[in-house]
């Protein structure tokens, strides 16, 4: 194939120009990879500027003639969109034979959440009288009370409490903050876990004001975080699985099912888009659907 020229160029690109991480540049390499084995498979070379919309479709047939699952293929497409748009730039090819491919239609698969019978359960399960037990507690309680993100907890810092006005900043995607209101519960489990824990650890340099530290002083990971999760449902025989965004989802649903207005819950969730938010309102439909279907004599 006599592309390869392009492709490194294209890599470079990627790693220089829009800073993308090895893993991110890798995902598009193989993208156009993909392309390759589909026109060595049918024994063609095509220049890059002879490649026409016709032949992309053809591709895209043969994807799903693979087995591949649409969302797979959406994100070859995108990729295929990257190179081909470097490729403009460039001024390699004077057409894009890209533009008018449109990636398949994703249905959005509704997360998975946990009743509040369920997560009562997951933080009764954590064993106060254990050194990490109270953050544990705390964690859960902020992680459900407040819908973060896993990286927002654990960038959570002191500085950021408001616990007057029952408030936290949060520093989200993209370093937007916002203002998030915690509850009672969770600032109460906060206080003793800071005030009667946290203030005897052995701090590391530069992890003073981050509030859920390890053993060692330092912040908590995010993989903490999942392997504390996990380890609850574990202990309570839960059947679900499920992660820290389990509880964000949790946050979100048992708010709409309650009535509470779609563009509040945006907020306190840091969507950039409303449709993100909307998802709720379909989980909220089909319990509703449900509850009419086990209840209604004509259902």
């Amino acid at each position: 194939m006599l592309w390869q020229s392009y492709i490194k160029g294209f890599k470079s690109y990627l790693k220089l120009e829009r800073s993308l991480s090895g893993n991110s540049v890798e995902a598009y390499l193989s993208d156009i990879d993909k392309l390759i084995q589909y026109f060595e498979s049918i024994n063609q070379e095509p220049k890059l500027t002879d490649i026409s919309i016709a032949q992309l479709k053809s591709f895209i047939t043969w994807l799903n003639e693979l087995g591949m699952q649409a969302s797979t293929q959406a994100r070859v497409i995108s990729g295929l969109k990257a190179f081909f748009s470097y490729l403009m730039l460039e001024e390699v090819i004077t057409n894009d034979p890209t533009a008018l491919i449109e990636a398949p239609k994703l249905s959005r698969k509704l997360p998975d959440t946990l009743n509040i019978y369920e997560i009562n359960e997951l933080i009764a399960a954590i064993d106060a009288s254990k050194p990490e037990g109270m953050r544990n507690k705390a964690i859960m309680e902020v992680l459900y009370g407040c819908g973060l993100r896993v990286t927002e907890l654990t960038e959570l810092k002191i500085s950021n409490l408001f616990p007057q006005i029952e408030f936290i900043k949060v520093i989200g995607k993209g370093n937007k903050e916002r203002l998030v209101p915690i509850g009672g519960v969770a600032l109460k489990l906060l206080d003793i876990y800071i005030n009667e824990v946290r203030v005897h650890a052995s701090i590391k340099k530069g992890n003073e004001d981050f509030i859920f530290l390890n053993r060692f002083g330092a912040k908590l990971s995010r993989i903490s975080i999942f392997n504390l999760i996990k380890s609850l449902a574990i202990t309570t025989g839960l059947k679900k699985t499920i992660s820290p965004h389990t509880l964000r989802h949790s946050f979100a649903t048992h708010l709409i099912e309650g009535g509470a207005d779609l563009r509040a819950v945006q907020e306190m969730l840091g969507h950039s888009s409303i449709t993100t938010t909307e998802i709720y309102t379909h989980m909220d439909r089909d319990y509703l659907r449900e509850v009419i279907t086990q209840f209604h004599p004509r259902a």
